[in-house]
């Protein structure tokens, strides 16, 4: 299209965006709440299933006790597919029609998780529920886009992610008084209650955020376009490569965590509140990012994120090898290094995003679909052999988590300065 032809096409565009009815919008401190509830679905469907996991290994698995940590992994399978088609779906129906068909299937997953026999039951049922929970986590950043743009976006995210950062914090709290209270299968319908609500929320208070006319129809070419232009830049591709590497280890230390808690220092009783740390205490890695990244770059804030994490780690690999601590050291050493491993994604996932999208920002919507899917779903195939071969020790688990970051440390050289 000819520059003219180009200007008279946004003139048009904006003529008609003009002519169209505004939409409705809540109240800011509404909206941000709510925003961030539907974020929540994700923390709130991992991180409250963890105090259950030595009853669903007795009573599911008990020849196998590591497989109940697929709970969490099937989750974030079935997430990380539906990431892929939660966006261009919300394009094509509405972002109103696809949270609700998405919780739709959450709940009803939830419900089949309840009364699930066996564990590869729960374990399908749980990939479902992840599955639908993509709707409200993907649809809900393009509902924040459609009513605000530049730094008032950029504010109300940052409300949103500061209350989302507490449900880390809270959710095994509120998932052991549900299994104190009434069992763990009880959990499932928590599930069902929270979406529930979420569901009323939006479905009674918030307008639909895009108009028919500027709906896109769903085209299965278009995302194939999106896969070849993600997998045709090199830096794209590094960027997802080593997102899925910190993904893999992230995903491996929380499936990991609360057997380690529990078996290797008899601490399970106590997990709640340990995982509380752990998260209060990450959940500083995206300001301090967010102060340090533009004084020194993204990729010296990555690089020097991971040497650091990952020097750290092979010294705590080599402390567990050899025998170095005592009980009670060892524990807060862990604590310590689990805190080490959520701190350094908060201060490198969000650059390595950045890096992603840089060069595709034409087709920025679909291409952090791609980007968002193949990193979380590559993730996960990494993170279920470290999980499953715990052996009462931490040590398979830093091993994995060292192995990770070395990789990630040679994929640092070809990332461009920035």
């Amino acid at each position: 299209m000819e520059p003219e032809g180009r200007a008279c096409y946004w003139r048009r565009m904006t003529d008609l965006s003009a002519s169209r009815p505004a939409i409705p919008r809540l109240g800011q401190g509404e909206f941000i709440a709510m925003i961030a509830m539907l974020f929540a679905t994700i923390a709130f469907s991992i991180d409250s299933m963890l105090p259950a996991l030595p009853q669903i290994a007795q009573e599911l698995t008990p020849d196998a006790p590591n497989a109940a940590q697929l709970i969490l992994t099937s989750f974030v399978f079935g997430m990380g597919l539906g990431t892929l088609f939660a966006g261009p779906l919300s394009d094509t129906f509405g972002r109103k029609p696809v949270i609700m068909a998405g919780a739709a299937l959450y709940c009803g997953a939830a419900v089949a998780a309840y009364f699930a026999p066996s564990l590869e039951t729960v374990l399908l049922a749980r990939a479902v529920q992840g599955l639908g929970a993509a709707g409200p986590r993907v649809v809900s950043l393009a509902l924040v886009r459609d009513l605000h743009k530049g730094r008032e976006m950029a504010r109300i995210m940052s409300f949103a992610m500061m209350v989302f950062m507490l449900v880390p914090a809270v959710a095994p709290f509120i998932g052991a008084g549900i299994i104190a209270v009434a069992g763990w299968r009880a959990v499932f319908l928590a599930f069902l209650v929270f979406s529930l609500v979420s569901c009323l929320w939006i479905g009674l208070r918030q307008a639909e955020t895009i108009h028919p006319e500027d709906r896109r129809p769903l085209q299965a070419a278009a995302l194939w376009e999106a896969l070849k232009v993600v997998l045709s830049h090199r830096v794209v591709v590094v960027s997802t490569a080593m997102q899925t590497l910190l993904l893999g280890g992230l995903f491996a230390t929380l499936s990991a965590t609360q057997p380690i808690f529990d078996v290797t220092f008899g601490r399970g009783a106590e997990f709640p509140v340990w995982f509380a740390v752990i998260a209060l205490c990450s959940a500083s890695a995206s300001f301090l990012n967010a102060r340090l990244v533009m004084r020194i770059g993204m990729r010296a804030m990555i690089g020097r994120a991971l040497l650091a994490h990952t020097v750290f780690t092979a010294a705590m690999s080599a402390a567990w090898a050899l025998g170095l601590w005592s009980e009670a050291a060892g524990f807060w050493a862990h604590l310590v290094w689990t805190i080490s491993v959520f701190f350094v994604t908060g201060l490198t996932m969000g650059n390595l995003n950045a890096l992603a999208m840089e060069p595709v920002g034409h087709q920025a919507g679909m291409a952090s679909s791609v980007i968002g899917a193949i990193s979380t779903v590559l993730s996960v195939v990494l993170a279920v052999p470290v999980g499953l071969a715990f052996d009462g020790s931490p040590l398979p688990l830093m091993l994995g988590v060292l192995c990770f970051g070395l990789a990630s440390l040679g994929l640092m050289r070809v990332l461009p300065k920035r």
